[in-house]
């Protein structure tokens, strides 16, 4: 999967669940602040993003993933080969 297809397939995913255009995934936006993340949203996100790519975030990495840029580069980085 080429990083051009990740995105396109997260802002797909999260346009779904979170009901906001795709306009406002910018690569530098704050997932958070764009989101509108709490606690539960990030719990779902993590769950949407663990299940469609059958990867596992440990809790830890989750405050690294600040921007969809960060978000995508992670997949990118577990994806199996």
């Amino acid at each position: 999967m080429t990083r051009n297809e990740i995105i396109e397939q997260v802002n797909d995913l999260l346009e779904e669940e979170f009901e906001i255009e795709k306009s406002e995934f910018a690569p530098e936006a704050s997932m958070k602040e764009v989101l509108q993340l709490d606690s539960i949203n990030l719990v779902d996100l993590v769950a949407l993003v663990q299940y469609t790519y059958k990867i596992t975030i440990p809790a830890e990495d989750l405050p690294k993933m600040k921007t969809f840029n960060d978000l995508y580069d992670y997949i990118e980085q577990h994806l199996e080969k």
